[in-house]
This record gives structure tokens, sequence and C-alpha cells, in this order.
């Protein structure tokens, strides 16, 4: 992709601006699903910026246009948008206005911003109708040009459904409709609406392949005690799936008929539930007068998971830590035996590994192998352009993961090739030192991710170092990797940290042009006890792998953080070594001997 194509496709896209007479456009990275991850079909702003990143919002103003991303991908966007004329808004800065405050400082009273409001949220639609209103400014939610311009728009995807075996899932779909129902009725709505991908397969158990990496299916559903209706494209269906839906109780209609049938459908209840977090604002729209908007109901019920989803999550866990220990054992091989070997290499071993394993189905993100300076750009994904050669002398950043029939992995190591330095060593104790603060952090019922976050920071902090991504993410039950409503970051998401839930534990630190580090396992909140004070939980680490044992500086380590490693590096030799052969329970054996 060249500088010309973008200019000639921002310039195509300011003529559709001109004729529908709007003075600015905001495009959200996402789909009417309001997605992470999206299908190709819905990548408007890689296609108009050439930023391939899972966090953006574009703005195209008639004299301007502008990407504006968090810290993850501040060096990638930099780098896929130079010499486009596009401008880089780093989120999350203090000299980097939001976009509301940008278009209000750029626009004049009497303009209009456009906007396909299936595309952003009914909280952030609001807030921006208001504070644009405020300031004398328009905003119409409506605008939808992108096929006029994008003559080769990939088709929606048509991937077959099929269905999650419940010896997998634990539970049906009509029980888990009924506790969402109950969920809906006690917040005062009759029936529930949700647009997100992830709660329509967990609700239904069922998946597909309609996003890369993310075994979802696009379709909408509608959720009542009278009937229910999943708008999905017939040909996604199959005669086993027709069956599980009907006994279930759950119609289906074609997934373009949303905008004229649900205010039909939704009639014959009197108030319909909209999450703020999975319903757009333009649905809001359509069923005005009608709705309430609260939290979903589901996303609770969903994050915490059951004890067959528990007892399937380590099952899925030692099969990933098998995987990993064969990719790393020959990584290390390759390069001591002075192969050339790349980073996408690196990431083909992994893919390769664990395509072996029993219920794999495929990656649950295209995995990041990073060396040296590449590694410090936080969701690095090689590319044939950047494809870095890996040789002794800096670190090599592994962030990958996979989805199993039972179960989502997500793991990060970062490895020493050759000897590190003694600052590379110093700067990955001070990473370990935070990830086993949150690993053995106790707290008591109602604590929530940002309550902890801090811990994770702490010895960075000291140093006057630090990492602006969160800490940790929740994770889905084969499903999507990114999952609410917990996480472990600065800003409160509100939710408790409760038993049954998977978080990821992942804190790093990042130096631009020389490495990154980051050091991820998933971690179960469990019950630790209860006193006269309350229930206090704790957190079980779920996976299994070595961290490098040459990058531990124990000089600036406490007691019980060696001994949290060494109980650590036990365990994972204990569950993973009897599904290794001979030669890899070595390997495994010398990778986990104590440190001190």
């Amino acid at each position: 992709m060249t500088y010309d194509n973008i200019a000639a496709r921002v310039d195509a896209f300011r003529a559709e601006m001109k004729q529908a007479g709007l003075q600015a456009v905001i495009l959200p990275r996402t789909d009417p699903h309001l997605s992470e991850y999206i299908s190709d079909h819905w990548h408007i702003v890689r296609y108009l910026s050439g930023f391939s990143g899972s966090a953006a919002t574009m703005v195209i103003t008639t004299s301007e246009a502008l990407v504006w991303t968090d810290s993850r991908y501040f060096l990638q966007c930099a780098a896929q948008i130079e010499g486009t004329g596009i401008r880089l808004m780093k989120e999350g800065l203090p000299d980097t206005p939001s976009v509301t405050d940008y278009l209000i400082s750029t626009l004049g009273k009497g303009d209009t911003v456009g906007l396909n409001g299936l595309l952003m949220s009914i909280d952030a639609t609001t807030d921006l109708a208001d504070s644009l209103n405020a300031a004398g400014i328009n905003l119409r939610v409506d605008f939808d040009p992108i096929d006029k311009i994008w003559p080769e728009r990939p088709a929606m995807p048509a991937d077959k459904i099929f269905v999650h075996d419940e010896k997998y899932s634990g539970e049906t779909s009509s029980s888990r409709i009924a506790r969402t129902l109950a969920e809906t009725a006690a917040a005062g709505a009759d029936s529930y609406f949700t647009a997100a991908l992830d709660e329509i397969a967990w609700l239904l158990n069922i998946r597909s392949n309609d996003v890369h990496c993310s075994p979802v299916a696009a379709s909408f559903l509608y959720l009542s005690p009278k009937g229910s209706t999943l708008f999905v494209d017939n040909a996604k269906l199959t005669p086993e799936v027709e069956t599980h839906l009907e006994k279930a109780g759950v119609a289906t209609l074609p997934y373009s008929s949303l905008i004229s049938r649900l205010p039909e459908i939704a009639s014959n209840d009197t108030t319909v539930l909209l999450s703020t977090t999975s319903a757009s604002g333009a649905i809001r729209s359509l069923l005005e007068g009608r709705s309430i908007v609260a939290a979903s109901p589901v996303a609770m019920l969903k994050a915490v998971k059951n004890d067959i989803q528990i007892a399937n999550v380590r099952t899925s866990h030692i099969r990933d830590g098998v995987a990993m220990v064969r990719s790393l054992m020959e990584i290390e091989k390759a390069i001591d035996s002075g192969n050339r070997l790349t980073e996408i290499d690196v990431a083909e071993i992994l893919e390769r590994n664990r395509r072996k394993g029993d219920l794999f189905y495929d990656l649950s993100f295209d995995s990041i192998c990073g060396f040296g300076p590449n590694g410090a750009i936080v969701h690095y994904t090689a590319t044939p352009e950047s494809n870095t050669e890996i040789h002794p002398g800096n670190l090599l950043l592994i962030d990958s993961g996979a989805n199993y029939l039972d179960g989502t992995t997500d793991i990060t190591r970062t490895i020493a090739v050759g000897t590190p330095s003694d600052d590379m060593r110093h700067d990955f104790t001070l990473v370990m030192k935070g990830h086993i603060a949150i690993a053995t952090a106790i707290f008591p019922e109602g604590t929530r991710g940002a309550q902890l976050d801090a811990m994770a920071r702490m010895p960075l902090w000291k140093e006057g170092k630090s990492y602006l991504h969160g800490t940790g993410h929740g994770v889905g039950f084969f499903l999507n990797c990114h999952e609410g409503p917990q996480s472990i970051r600065l800003n409160d998401t509100l939710a408790p940290l409760t038993p049954g839930m998977l978080t990821s534990n992942e804190p790093g630190v990042y130096l631009a042009g020389r490495y990154g580090i980051r050091c991820e396992n998933l971690v179960l909140t469990i019950p630790f006890e209860e006193t006269e004070f309350g229930r206090f939980y704790a957190f079980e680490t779920i996976t299994l792998c070595p961290f490098d044992r040459t990058l531990f500086d124990t000089s600036i380590m406490t007691p019980e953080e060696i001994s949290w490693v060494n109980d650590y590096h036990a365990r994972v030799r204990e569950a993973l070594t009897p599904s290794l052969t001979p030669d890899e329970q070595a390997w495994l054996e010398k990778a986990t001997r104590p440190i001190a």
C-alpha cells in the first residue's frame, strides 16, 4: 500500500462528505457488534489509513486526517501511516485531545459531524452528541458511504455455525437464556437485545469462524420470554444448528433485516434492556421510548466460569504448556545451532506445535514475536517487510495463545538470546516482581482490578519506569482472548474480581529502539478464606510454562519472590513432564531448576 493509494481513498471519502454537507466524520475501528477484533468487511480504518492495529478511531475533516490509538500501537501506527499525511494522535497522553475536544476546537458553530451510528456504543454516542451540541455542532448518525469508495470491499463472512458441546460449556443454552432473562427482569425490563458476538456465542452455545482468531458468528440476538430471535444469514445455518436453536426457543431472521424487523419484534414487549457496551446508539434510536440502558446482564454470567469450564481450562492449559515447551526448545536449538531464524519462523513454530494438540481450533490471536527493538512495539506482528532475524545479544518477546474446544490460552514469555546484559536482567526482574505481586495477592470480596493494578507497577515506578497498557484483561472460554467485564488496569471498570473469573497477569516494560519485556500468565480468581472481616479471594495461576531463568537478578528479589518462582517451576515440571518425550523432559528439568 502506498501513500498515493491512501491519499486517493481519503480524497474519495472527502468527496462523499462534501456531497452530504459534512465538515468532519468519525470512523471507529469496529463493527456493528462493537467488536475489538473484526472481519475484513469492517476494516474501514485500515483501508483508509493503512493502520492495522486493533484499537483506533479515525477522523477525517475537510483538511486533515487523523488516527487516535493507545500506547500499545504508538510505534506501529507511526510506522504504518508514515508518509500518508495522516496524523497520529497518542491517546491517553496529557497533550493529546480527545476526538470530541479536537472536533470542538476545529469546527465552528453550525458545522456537522457524520458517523455510522451502528459503530458507536450508546454511551459514546450520547456523550458525543451532548458535547457537540453544547458547542453548536450537529451530529448525523446515518453517514455510511464506504461501499461507494471501496469497490473491492470484502463480503460479509459466511462460515457455517456449529454447536459447542455441553461437555465443554457445562450448561445448556436454555439455562443461559433463562438466567439472562431473570437478570433482565431484575433490571426492570422484559427483554434483552445484544449485538456482542461473544455474548451471543456464549448464550446459544454456538461458534463459527467469522472473525479472525475469534470463534464467533456475525449475528444479533433478541431475548424475550415470549420468544427469542437470532438475526443471522440463513446460509450459515446447518440442520443441526437449526434443531439446536429450536430446542432453545430461538427463531431466526436474516442478518440484514435487523433495522426493519427489530422494532416490530420488540413491540411485543414493554421494555427492552440495552447494554451500554453491546448495543449501539443507532439501535437505541430504533427502540426510542421503550428501552432502558444498563450494564449487560450477560457479562458477569459469562465471565464466571462454571466447574466444568474450569476443569476444562486447566486441561487445555496443560496441553498448551506442552506446545510451548516444545516450541521454546525448538527455537533454542535452532539458534544454538546457528540456523537463521526469523520472527515469522518463531510464529510458525508456535502455531505448528499447538495445532498438533487435541481439541485445537485456531490461534486466539496472531502471535506477537518481537526481537530486540520490535519487542518494544507492544502489539507488534511481524510482516515480510519488518521480519527480523534472531541472533544472540538481545531479547525475544513471544506473546501467543490458542483457542481449544475446551479453553482459551494467552501467554507471554521474554527470552534472552545469548547472554543477557545486566540492564536486561534488572528490567526483567522488576517486571517479574510486579507479576509475582499480582499472582500472590489476597484481597477481600468486592475488590476490583483497579485496586490491585499499582501492585504490579510499583517495582517499576520506584525507578521511574512504567508501562501504559493494562496489567490484566478478562479471557473467554473458547471465545475472545480479550473479554470483560473485569480487568486489572489503572482506570476502573467497576467489575469485582469474582471466583471463576479468568484474567491475565501481564506487566511489562518497553524501551524504544532497544527491547521489550512482558511476562504473562492467566490467573483464576478462587476463594481463599472467610474471617470475621468477610470473604477473601486469591489467584490460582493457570498457565504452565517456565520463565527464562537466565533473566532473573536474584540480588533484587525477596526470599518470598524467589520461592514463588521455584515453586511455580516445580508445578510446571510436575504438570507437563508426563506428556513430554525424554529429550523434552530433560530440557524442561533444566529450564525449571531453582534460580537460587
